[in-house]
């Protein structure tokens, strides 16, 4: 067994965070003292560990518990997913200092970069690892599936998968610098082509379409690497994928009614 003491000594979380945890429902100790001391046994080291790995890509602490009280939780599973997930991360970072280093020496006329290059560390493995960790959200069962989809593929078929992701964020890099709007008929075209380029990890819904856009504005991580593509990419992949979300909506919308429409037809 474990004080609070001696566990915010080993996980290196503060003690307040540990009674914030246990007040929230997330982290309870196996035993309370008489004395009123909390004491955790290996269980409860084991869950403090899952908690700090999804704090860790951002997760909300009652998303988190709700993953974690899930009935279908697997640790082991778990464990799985968020190895995978730090070995992309780990490559990911790799492919930037090495982007970083190719433009540096590009601007310093050492060695030419290409265009397509300079966006290689932005490739549709990134865009994979955002659309993973957005949908950890839904459990690790739909990250598993993505992250199955991707290991089916050949590696052919992952380059022309990278290479199609780069290809798509440089046209919006370009519309942007050609001073178009997010909703123009051309860069909604674009959008399509990215909702397209999703389905290569998965199926994504409208509302997991429309929680990326906020995904990449509001985490720190992912906004700075659009940014290093064009500083207004960001705000405006969420401003068109707003407007792109809600006319596939108002589409949908309009299609329910006109089946209601032919089915009370017939009934009349």
């Amino acid at each position: 067994m474990y004080t609070v003491k001696q566990l915010s000594d080993l996980a290196g979380v503060t003690i307040r965070t540990l009674h914030y945890y246990d007040e929230i429902g997330l982290l309870s100790p196996a035993t309370v003292g008489a004395n009123g001391y909390r004491y955790y046994d290996d269980t409860a080291l084991l869950r403090l560990q899952q908690i700090l790995f999804y704090r860790e890509i951002g997760l909300e602490l009652l998303h988190i518990k709700d993953i974690l009280d899930a009935p279908g939780f697997d640790l082991v599973a778990a464990l799985r997913t968020h190895r995978e997930a730090l070995t992309g991360k780990i490559a990911r970072m790799e492919e930037l200092v090495r982007t970083v280093d190719e433009t540096i020496m590009h601007i310093t006329g050492e060695k030419p970069m290409s265009k397509k290059r300079m966006f290689r560390a932005f490739s549709a493995e990134e865009q994979k690892q955002y659309e993973r960790e957005a949908r950890l959200q839904y459990g690790p069962a739909n990250v598993n599936e993505s992250i199955k989809r991707w290991n089916g593929y050949s590696e052919a078929q992952r380059q022309a998968i990278m290479d199609e992701g780069s290809a798509i964020y440089s046209e919006i890099v370009a519309a942007i610098e050609a001073g178009s709007s997010s909703t123009d008929e051309s860069v909604q075209a674009l959008l399509a082509r990215w909702h397209e380029h999703i389905r290569h990890f998965y199926e994504p819904t409208l509302e997991i379409l429309r929680g990326l856009g906020d995904l990449y504005n509001d985490d720190e991580r992912f906004k700075a690497n659009f940014d290093q593509m064009h500083p207004d990419l960001a705000t405006f992949m969420r401003s068109g994928i707003n407007h792109y979300v809600d006319e596939l909506e108002t589409r949908e919308i309009e299609r329910l009614l006109a089946e209601d429409e032919l089915r009370n037809a017939g009934e009349g």
